[in-house]
């Protein structure tokens, strides 16, 4: 029998702007799951915030019918229900150097965040400018970072080295950045913290939701046509473009819905539109 696979992401298109998930959204998926098809979420959060994430709104994961997480961007894939970690990607110590040379000459405040299964311990340096959402984020893990001084040593791999910048990156600064950092992945994403800021973050090449995406659908013998994804940002933009449908929910960057047909919003059930749009299943 034919399978298909569903990708939603989780931040502005799963979860609602209440930081829950719609009652709607959730029997769409379990019915997914009842019709022979494998379901994923594809989020930039690492393993830990997910499962923050689940915890802040009362969810167990067994609740959540959903098969595989896609985190960290593509840099990490999980069996959920399972909880086996099936594939992961790190830079190493020399590449961490490189990216963070190249954000020093940027004058870009960075963290640089341990390998997984430890993603959410980092590494930090600030360049002295004001910048709110880098700062917010120092709070929120204060537990788990610390700066990155002259001296301390960084670490042996990373998943991730992450740049904050204030307000939106051109898109020719973007196209430099990616030029001098061409043997990694460079991808852009809105902050989900104060939704204004630029997050570049720079993983290994292997790295982004299209590619954790297909090799996932390929060790599940599911044709690329046979993908459906729905998303809401820049760095859902790849996966979009690469699935057989890419859906964008109607709280999207506008710049991108052009390029997508879009939906309802995250607030309205965006991701169940998506799926009864793909005909996956009957309205």
């Amino acid at each position: 029998m034919k399978k298909n696979l569903f990708i939603t992401d989780f931040d502005g298109t799963l979860l609602t702007d209440e930081k829950s998930i719609a009652r709607e959204d959730l029997a769409i998926l379990s019915r997914l799951r009842q019709n022979n098809t494998i379901t994923a979420i594809a989020t930039g959060r690492s393993l830990y915030s997910f499962q923050r994430a689940l915890k802040q709104i009362d969810l167990a994961v067994n609740e959540l019918p959903v098969d595989y997480l896609i985190f960290s961007t593509g840099a990490g894939i999980m069996a959920l229900q399972e909880g086996l970690l099936i594939r992961s990607h790190a830079i190493i110590a020399r590449d961490i150097r490189k990216i963070i040379a190249c954000f020093d000459l940027n004058k870009w405040d960075y963290m640089v965040h341990k390998a997984i299964p430890d993603t959410r311990y980092f590494l930090y340096k600030s360049h002295g400018r004001e910048n709110s959402d880098f700062q917010k984020r120092i709070q929120l893990y204060r537990a788990f970072c610390a700066p990155l001084n002259n001296g301390r040593a960084l670490y042996g791999s990373a998943t991730q080295v992450l740049a904050i910048v204030p307000g939106k990156v051109s898109p020719s600064r973007m196209a430099a950045i990616r030029a001098d950092l061409v043997d990694y992945s460079v991808i852009p994403a809105t902050s989900p913290l104060d939704h204004c800021s630029s997050w570049i973050e720079v993983f290994n090449k292997q790295v982004s939701k299209s590619m954790a995406a297909s090799w996932l659908a390929s060790a599940l013998d599911i044709q690329q046509s046979d993908v459906i994804s729905v998303g809401n940002d820049y760095n859902d933009q790849d996966l979009l473009e690469w699935s057989g449908k890419g859906y964008l929910v109607a709280n999207a960057a506008k710049d991108l819905k052009p390029y997508f047909k879009t939906v309802a919003s995250n607030n309205h059930c965006g991701v169940s539109q998506a799926a009864l749009e793909s005909d996956l299943l009957a309205w």
